[in-house]
C-alpha cells in the first residue's frame, strides 16, 4: 500500500524516510515541512525492522532523553526560543503543533490510544519499503527537524546542554550585534535556543541529536570490525556536554571571532553545563561528597558517568596516592618513633649536653657574647632525634616506593580504562571527527615546530627561573640580616633564640612567597603558552604543566636547596666570613647540624600549605555561594485579590542556581593536580629530613578528597567533562619527580646530615680504632673532634670582641668545621670526610636507581588480565570473520 495513503503524521515517521515536500502540494506532511527537498547520501543497506528497534537500555552512566536510533518512530518539537514576554517563537526549521496542539489532533482524551495506533499503522507501511539507508544529511540544519523528542513530555523536563550568560546591553550595540551573531551561527547548525531575560541574559543552547549520531558513527569501536555499523547506543551526558562544549568553543562568528574572544570582550560573561537533578548526582551528594565518608570507598564509576574520565581519573589517582601513602606514613612515623628513643642515649648528644668548658665563638659581629656548647643541649637532642642511621634506610625506602606506587598506578589505571573501553582510545582521532562534525569543510591543522619560537621561549624560561633563584637570594638575606637584628634584640628570648627564630620567620616569608608567586608563575606560563601556539588544547595542557611545574618547583624549592645544600657551607669561618655588601655575614649551622634547620623549614611550609591552603580554599567558595543565595533570593510578591500571579519559567531558577556558583575553567582540576604534584614532591624529595612529611600528606589527603568533591558538587559549577585513559603528562612529571626524590634524598645524608661524618670518625679517628677500647662508646670524642680552634687576636678589625665569660681570659673559642689552627686550612679530616661524602652519594644513588629499575620491571604496567582480554576479543573476531567468510563462499 502506497505511504502517503495512510495519515501518518510527520513527527512519527523515521528521520531516514522524511521527504518533506512544499507546501500546498498535499498530503499528510504539508503541515510541518519546511522549505526544499533533503539531499541525502546512501551508506549502507539496512533492513526497516532493525531500524524500528528503539534503544532504550541505560548501562553505566545516567543516559539523557533519547528519541532512538536513525530510523526509530520519533517526534519531532520545533526550536524554540522564549521572548521577554514569556511566549515561544521558532528559531529555524519547521514547527511543531506542540503537545497541546498535538493532543487536540487525536481527539484530545483519547491521546495514549490514538499514538498507538498511528504507531502501529506507521509501522505496517514502512515494511511495504523494502531496503533503507543511513543517511547523513547534507542541507543546512536549518531546514531539517531539529529535536527528536517526545512532544508530549511537559515542558518542565526540558534538557539543555549548555547555558551562556550575558548582560544586558543596549539594543544596537556592538556587544549586542556581536551576541546576535553568534548565536545566529548556532542557529544555522539546528541548535535549540532558548532565552531567559532576568538581571541578566541567560541562553539555553540545546544541540541536534544529528550531531551525536554522526560523532556515534564516527567514533564506532574499532576493535569490533563485525558489530553492526548501524547499532546505535544512547549517548551519555557526559560525551554530550563535551561536544556541545566543543561546538561552542569552536563556533567562528562573521567577525571571525569565536566564543573565547567574545568572552574577553564581554560580551558573553558565562558559559556552563548545568548541575541537574540527576539519580547519579543525588547518589554522589549524598554517598560522595561528605564529610561524613572520609573513609569511604570512593565511587569512581558514578563520578565518571556524572564528570567525565579526566575527572574520574584525577580521584582513582588520588585515592590510590592516598592508600599507599598510608604505608609510607607508617614507615615515617616509626622513624621519628625510633629517634625518639635515642633522644637521651645519642653519645653525641650526651657529649654537648655535658660540654660545660667548651666555648664557643660568638655568633654576630655586635653584642653577641661567646658562649658555651652546652646552652644547645635541647636542640642537639632533637637534631640527633632526627638525624640517626633509621633515616638512611627511610630515605632508600621512599625511593623504591615512589617506584612501586607509579608502577601500581599504572595497572590500576589500565585495568580502570579497560573496563571502560578506553584503554585504546585516540585523543587525535577524536579532536578531527568533532572538527569535522562541527565543520564539514574543516582542514586538519599540520604539526609544526618553529626553533626560533622554541629558542625565545627557552631563553623567557630561563630568565623566570633565574628570577625565582633571585627571589630565594632574597629570602637568604632576610635570615641573615633578621639574625644579626635579633641578636641585638633586647629581649631575652629573641637574643637567645636569633638563629632559630630567623629560620622560622623565614619559613612563614617563603610561604607567603609561594602564594604570591603562584598567581605570577600561572600568568607567565599562559604566556609563554600563547607565544608557543600549541595545535590543540591537549598539547596546549601539556605544555602549560611543563612550564607551571617548573615554576612552582623553584618557588617551593629554592629556598629548601639554600638550606640543604649550602647553608653554613660557603659562610667561611672566624676572622675571614663571607659577607652581604660587605656588612652582615652569612648565617652559621648548628653546632649540632644543619639537618634542624631544614626540618624546620619543612615542617612550617607543609602545615601552612595543608591549613590556610585547604582552609581558604573552601572558604573562599563557600562564603561566595552563601552570600549570593542571600543577596538573590527571590521575594515573594503578594497578590491582589482575584489576580492570578505568573507561573516562573522552571528553568529560571535552575539556570540562576547554577550561575550563582563559583566559576570553574578549563584548568580548574589542573589546579587540583598540581597542588597534589607538589605536596608528592615535599614527600618524596627531602623527606631523609622531615620523616613526617608522607604522614602530614596522607591526613591531609583523606581531607583533599572529600573537599573536592564537596566543591564540585555544591560549590562550583558544573565542570566540562573531558574524556581521557590516563592522567596525561602528569605521569611523566611524577616520575621526574622519583629521579629527583633519589638524588635529593642521597645529597640530604651526604651533604646535610652529620651521618657521613659520624661514620668517618667512628670506623677511623674512634677510640673504637686503637686497642684496648672494651666497653667505649665508638662516638665518644666525636664533637671535640669536629670543632676547630679560633686564636680571638685573629678577628677581623670591625668585630667587637665581646666580654669575658666569668671573669676568665679567653685566648680561643671553637666553631664547626675541620681547619688548622694556625693558617685556618682545611685539615686531612676534612678530605677525608669529603671523599666519603663524595662515594656514599655515588653508590646511594646508583643502588637507589637499579633498585628503582627493577622494582619497575618486577611489576608489569598492564595486568595480564587486561592483556588476555585483548587476545581474546581480538581472537573472537577473527573466528567470525572467518566464520562468515565460509558462510559467504558455501552460498
Amino acid at each position: 500500500m502506497p505511504t502517503d495513503d495512510i495519515p501518518i503524521p510527520c513527527q512519527l515517521l523515521p528521520a531516514s524516510v522524511r521527504r518533506h515536500r512544499a507546501p500546498g502540494t498535499g498530503g499528510p506532511q504539508s503541515h510541518t515541512a519546511p522549505h526544499g527537498w533533503l539531499s541525502v547520501i546512501r551508506l549502507e543497506q539496512r533492513r526497516v525492522p532493525q531500524a524500528l528497534a528503539v534503544t532504550s537500555s541505560r548501562g553505566g552512566c545516567a543516559l539523557p532523553r533519547s528519541s532512538g536510533p536513525p530510523g526509530a518512530l520519533s517526534t519531532s518539537r520545533s526550536r524554540l526560543r522564549k521572548t521577554p514576554s514569556g511566549e515561544r517563537e521558532g528559531v529555524g526549521g519547521g514547527s511543531s503543533p506542540g503537545p497541546r496542539g498535538a493532543a487536540q489532533a487525536f481527539g484530545g482524551r483519547g491521546l495514549p490510544r490514538a499514538r498507538r495506533q498511528v504507531s502501529q499503522r506507521a509501522q505496517r507501511s514502512l515494511r511495504s519499503f523494502p531496503l533503507l539507508q543511513d543517511e547523513i544529511l547534507l542541507t543546512p540544519w536549518r531546514d531539517y527537524p531539529v529535536e527528536d523528542s517526545d512532544p508530549f513530555a511537559p515542558l518542565a523536563e526540558e534538557k539543555w546542554d549548555f547555558v551562556l550568560v550575558s548582560d544586558i546591553h543596549e539594543a544596537g550595540s556592538k556587544k549586542e550585534t556581536k551576541r546576535k551573531k553568534f548565536l545566529d551561527e548556532l542557529s544555522k547548525k539546528g541548535f535549540t535556543i532558548k532565552k531567559i531575560e532576568d538581571k541578566k541574559l541567560f541562553y539555553g543552547v540545546r544541540a541536534p541529536k544529528q550531531i551525536f549520531q554522526k560523532y556515534q558513527w564516527l567514533l564506532r569501536n574499532p576493535d569490533s570490525k563485525l558489530q553492526n555499523p548501524n547499532a546505535h547506543r544512547d549517548i551519555p551526558v557526559t560525551t554530550r556536554i563535551r561536544i556541545v562544549n566543543f561546538i561552542l568553543q569552536n563556533t567562528v562568528t562573521s567577525d571571525l571571532e569565536k566564543l573565547h574572544d567574545l568572552r574577553k570582550k564581554r560580551v558573553f560573561e558565562a558559559a556552563f553545563p548545568l548541575h541537574e537533578k540527576e539519580e547519579v548526582r543525588e547518589f554522589l551528594k549524598e554517598r560522595w561528597a561528605r564529610w561524613r565518608d572520609i573513609f569511604s570507598q570512593q565511587p569512581i564509576e558514578k563520578i565518571r558517568c556524572y564528570f567525565g574520565e579526566k575527572v574520574a581519573l584525577y580521584f582513582a589517582w588520588l585515592g590510590w596516592y592516598t592508600y599507599l601513602l598510608g604505608f609510607a606514613a607508617v614507615a615515617g612515623l616509626l622513624v621519628f618513633v625510633t629517634g625518639i628513643t635515642v633522644f637521651n642515649s645519642s653519645q653525641v648528644s650526651k657529649e654537648i649536653c655535658e660540654a660545660t668548658n667548651t666555648i664557643m665563638c660568638p655568633l654576630c659581629d655586635q653584642k653577641c657574647p661567646f658562649w658555651v656548647l652546652s646552652d644547645t643541649c635541647t636542640y642537639a637532642k632533637v637534631t640527633h632525634m632526627i638525624d640517626n642511621e633509621a633515616t638512611v634506610l627511610f630515605a632508600m625506602f621512599m625511593a623504591i616506593w615512589a617506584t612501586v606506587f607509579l608502577e601500581l598506578w599504572k595497572r590500576q589505571r589500565a585495568t580502570v580504562v579497560t573496563d571502560w573501553d578506553l584503554y585504546r582510545w585516540d585523543e587525535e582521532e577524536e579532536e578531527l571527527a568533532m572538527e569535522l562534525i562541527n565543520n564539514l569543510q574543516h582542514e586538519p591543522q599540520q604539526y609544526q615546530h618553529s626553533y626560533f619560537r622554541s629558542t625565545i621561549i627557552l631563553l623567557l624560561v630561563l630568565v623566570m627561573i633565574a628570577v625565582l633563584i633571585g627571589i630565594a637570594h632574597g629570602l637568604v638575606i632576610y635570615r641573615v640580616v633578621a639574625t644579626a637584628l635579633f641578636t641585638q634584640s633586647d629581649l631575652g628570648f629573641l637574643h637567645e633564640q636569633a638563629n632559630t627564630m630567623a629560620v622560622m620567620t623565614g619559613a612563614v616569608l617563603h610561604y607567603i612567597t609561594i602564594v604570591i608567586m603562584t598567581k605570577v608563575n600561572r600568568r607567565v606560563a599562559l604566556y609563554l603558552c600563547e607565544l608557543e601556539k600549541p595545535r590543540t588544547f591537549s598539547q596546549h595542557e601539556n605544555s602549560f604543566t611543563i612550564k607551571i611545574f617548573t615554576f612552582q618547583f623553584f618557588t617551593n624549592f629554592s629556598s629548601l636547596i639554600y638550606i640543604a645544600f649550602f647553608l653554613g657551607r660557603i659562610n667561611g669561618h672566624p676572622g675571614n666570613y663571607v659577607r652581604i655588601a660587605g656588612r652582615w655575614r652569612l648565617e652559621e649551622c648548628h653546632p649540632s647540624g644543619c639537618i634542624t634547620d631544614l626540618f624546620i623549614q619543612m615542617a612550617i611550609i607543609m602545615l601552612l600549605k595543608q591549613t590556610i591552603s585547604n582552609v581558604m580554599e573552601y572558604l573562599i567558595p563557600w562564603i561566595s555561594h552563601k552570600l549570593h543565595k542571600k543577596w538573590q533570593r527571590p521575594k515573594k510578591r503578594r497578590v491582589m485579590l482575584g489576580e492570578e500571579e505568573e507561573a516562573e519559567d522552571p528553568c529560571k531558577r535552575q539556570w540562576l542556581s547554577n550561575y550563582q556558583l563559583s566559576e570553574v575553567n578549563a584548568f580548574s582540576l589542573f589546579d587540583e593536580f598540581l597542588e597534589m604534584v607538589i605536596q608528592y614532591s615535599f614527600t618524596t624529595i627531602f623527606v631523609a629530613a622531615f620523616p613526617l612529611a608522607p604522614l602530614l600528606a596522607f591526613c591531609n589527603n583523606l581531607f583533599e578528597i572529600r573537599l573536592d568533591a564537596i566543591k564540585m558538587m555544591r560549590l562550583r559549577r558544573r565542570i566540562v567533562p573531558r574524556k581521557a585513559n590516563d592522567i596525561g603528562i602528569w605521569l611523566q612529571v611524577l616520575e621526574a619527580i622519583g629521579i629527583l626524590a633519589v638524588i635529593g634524598n642521597g645529597l640530604v645524608i651526604a651533604i646535610t646530615s652529620d651521618f657521613i661524618p659520624m661514620q668517618v670518625y667512628k670506623y677511623t679517628y674512634s677510640p673504637c680504632m686503637m686497642e684496648n677500647s672494651t666497653g667505649v662508646d665508638c662516638l665518644t670524642g666525636y664533637i671535640n673532634h669536629s670543632l676547630s680552634v679560633f686564636h680571638i687576636q685573629d678577628f677581623e678589625p670591625h668585630t667587637k670582641v665581646p666580654e669575658m665569660l666569668s671573669d676568665l681570659e679567653i685566648k680561643e673559642c671553637r666553631y664547626r668545621d675541620y681547619r688548622n689552627a694556625d693558617d685556618y686550612s682545611y685539615t686531612v679530616q676534612f678530605w677525608h670526610i669529603f671523599a666519603a661524602r663524595l662515594a656514599f652519594l655515588i653508590l646511594f644513588e646508583h643502588v637507589a636507581l637499579c633498585v628503582k629499575l627493577i622494582a619497575a620491571w618486577y611489576v608489569p604496567d598492564v595486568p595480564q588480565s587486561v592483556k588476555n582480554k585483548f587476545r581474546v576479543r581480538k581472537h573472537n573476531n577473527l573466528r567470525k570473520e572467518l566464520s562468515m567468510m565460509e558462510y559467504s563462499t558455501e552460498v
